[in-house]
């Protein structure tokens, strides 16, 4: 999900809008000439703006398609999967210069959201909220708690190989399905937690490790825990990040010359 298409569509529409305000004002060619004699540039700003403009209006303030590129979530989203992306549901922001107009809410605890990587804005990934500003959060011996309460972990089959395991997880009202990997630790590389001065955990490679969020921040994690370059690796995800909420995949295809399927529709 590296490309912004706010980066061609915002200039397109500014400059067709601008084409067809001076042809009102000014060159008035589709008022004296008619409908199809003007010059071919001013019959584009005539025929496409108010297109790009309704395109621009809705991926930038209500829904905006996004596609899956890396593992990091699965087994919730699979490479190529296809996704919605709510832009309303934690603030209308501009688009580009991402600045927040209207704060019509925040992310909960278990929600799937898209963000700009804090360490390159120009890249956006997908993850899990599984703190929100003001948690506690601790991870010992592979379970997490938050504010003191175990969250639920229950497994709910072996995959294959047999290394791979599966585990329900319940994150406020959000019961999901995570990944894990016998014998594989990617906290024990991972750079934030294994810094962090976690009193007792302090020397535990990363594997042991507690953290608090602080206010406007949010610590994710990919469901696919052990296969997931997160907020244990680079930190906290700044609110003034935030794209969207994930909500829904509406079409999965895999990479190379294959037909899209729409088999993994379906809300997140």
């Amino acid at each position: 999900m590296d490309f912004d298409f706010n980066l061609i569509l915002v200039p397109a529409t500014l400059i067709l809008l601008l084409i067809w305000l001076l042809d009102k004002l000014v060159f008035k060619q589709r008022a004296t000439r008619g409908k199809g004699q003007e010059a071919w540039w001013i019959s584009w700003a005539y025929d496409f703006w108010p297109v790009l403009a309704l395109v621009l209006v809705v991926r930038s303030f209500l829904v905006e398609p996004f596609n899956i590129p890396s593992e990091s979530m699965v087994p919730t989203l699979q490479i190529g999967d296809f996704i919605l992306v709510n832009k309303f549901n934690y603030g209308v922001r501009l688009p580009l210069v991402n600045t927040k107009i209207l704060d019509s809410g925040h992310p909960k605890a278990g929600e799937v959201v898209v963000f700009r990587y804090p360490e390159n804005p120009k890249i956006n990934f997908i993850k899990r909220i599984i703190g929100v500003p003001g948690d506690s959060i601790v991870y010992h011996d592979g379970l997490l708690t938050i504010n003191g309460r175990a969250i639920p972990h229950v497994a709910k089959m072996q995959g294959s190989p047999e290394f791979e395991h599966f585990y329900t997880e319940t994150l406020g009202s959000h019961a999901h399905t995570i990944r894990e990997l016998d014998g594989v630790f990617s906290g024990n590389q991972a750079p934030f937690v294994s810094s962090l001065n976690n009193g007792e955990y302090l020397g535990r490679a990363g594997h042991d490790w507690a953290v608090k969020v602080p206010a406007e921040s949010y610590f994710v994690m990919g469901d696919n825990r052990d296969q997931s370059a997160d907020s244990r690796w680079w930190g906290f995800v700044p609110d003034s990040n935030l794209a969207g909420r994930a909500f829904y995949i509406w079409m999965h295809k895999e990479p190379g010359l294959h037909l899209p399927t729409f088999s993994r529709n379906g809300p997140l």
